[in-house]
């Protein structure tokens, strides 16, 4: 007799974001789901995949909490997944509601996000607990930056960004001033962090944790920045620093690579996350240089990798909700295949002869 199918909402579905990913992690698994999708416009290329699809507003609008609750709760869905960091945020501040209705919402506790949100604090939170962190400073005036004379530099946004998006390269002072001005231009704070190690070094690692915080799994992906999806700036290195190799890169929001155990990362990885105290998983962007990872980012969500994680086995989405909504008992550190992943595009096609109505 066939398992009834368990009832999941997806935000997000469209944009290439990790709503997206876990749709296609969803799919992959050999659990029977009912998906429904959401996004904020019909036109969402990932809507052939869900079995209903919905049309909602933007998370920042005041409607959208009551949306996704009322179609959680006309969908009968025991779970529900945010999709985007905005709608993370809401969902968030709304689980407690949402799970005393018997929605399983996996996020992780406003600490954790809002350490991991502040670039800034986050470096400055693991360097007191003892881990390697590339050496910084926070910039909220130009003045601030007077006296740090490490080169090159990343400049990016202290709060915001995503996708490597606004993150430059500096190896002088005079452009560590110029990109400086530029963003603080557009953020009231700006990060100046040390580039270190090689894009030969680089891993997103997935660290798993379940509902009650105990740690299930990790994952690592060796980036592989070889194109235009996985790279975001190449510049010719200028500076004396020979041992960062000839080109200083900044990768995209893309990952793709060789996905594995990577023990000498992972095992590492693990300890820098469980120091954040997550319920939910945490997605660490680290290089490793003689041996240390060294965290540059952490994402406290699930990864744009996420689908191709669950291509090696290793199926966050599918895991969290056999483990904390179904009750079933998941090995530690569970074993799964080891395999390399490259990304391309897919083009879809959308049969709407009319939009569907917002919800």
């Amino acid at each position: 007799m066939t398992a009834k199918p368990l009832s999941v909402l997806v935000t997000g579905i469209g944009g290439g974001g990790h709503g997206e990913q876990i749709l296609k992690a969803l799919k992959l698994a050999k659990t029977p789901y009912r998906i429904t999708g959401t996004d904020t416009d019909p036109l969402s290329a990932n809507r052939p995949l869900v079995d209903d699809f919905a049309v909602v507003p933007p998370a920042n609008r005041p409607e959208y909490l009551e949306t996704i609750i009322e179609l959680a709760r006309a969908r009968a869905a025991r779970v529900v997944f945010h999709g985007s960091e905005a709608e993370m945020l809401v969902l968030r501040r709304a689980r407690d509601r949402l799970e005393a209705a018997g929605v399983y919402v996996p996020v992780n506790p406003p600490e954790t996000m809002e350490i991991c949100q502040d670039k800034a604090r986050l470096a400055g939170f693991l360097s007191g607990h003892g881990f390697a962190v590339p050496r910084f400073r926070e910039v909220r005036h130009i003045a601030d930056i007077g006296g740090f004379d490490v080169f090159p530099v990343i400049v990016k946004p202290s709060l915001g960004g995503g996708g490597s998006a606004n993150v430059l390269i500096a190896q002088s002072r005079a452009e560590l001033e110029a990109f400086c001005a530029y963003l603080l231009t557009l953020y009231p704070r700006v990060l100046v962090q040390e580039y270190v190690g090689t894009p030969e070094s680089e891993f997103t690692v997935g660290v798993l944790f379940g509902r009650d915080g105990t740690l299930i799994n990790s994952i690592g992906i060796r980036r592989i920045i070889a194109n235009a999806l996985s790279l975001r700036t190449r510049v010719p290195n200028r500076s004396d620093r020979t041992e960062l190799g000839p080109a200083l890169v900044v990768s995209s929001g893309i990952s793709q690579g060789e996905i594995g155990r990577w023990p000498e990362v992972t095992a590492q990885c693990e300890r820098i996350a469980a120091a954040l105290r997550p319920q939910a998983p945490v997605n660490i962007q680290c290089r490793l240089v003689d041996g240390v990872a060294i965290p540059f980012e952490i994402n406290p969500r699930f990864s744009g990798t996420t689908s191709l994680r669950a291509l090696a086995g290793y199926n966050e989405p599918d895991v969290l909700i056999r483990r904390d909504v179904m009750g079933e008992t998941i090995e530690d550190h569970f074993a799964y295949r080891e395999i390399t992943v490259m990304r391309g595009l897919q083009e879809t096609v959308i049969d709407v002869k009319a939009p569907l109505p917002v919800h």
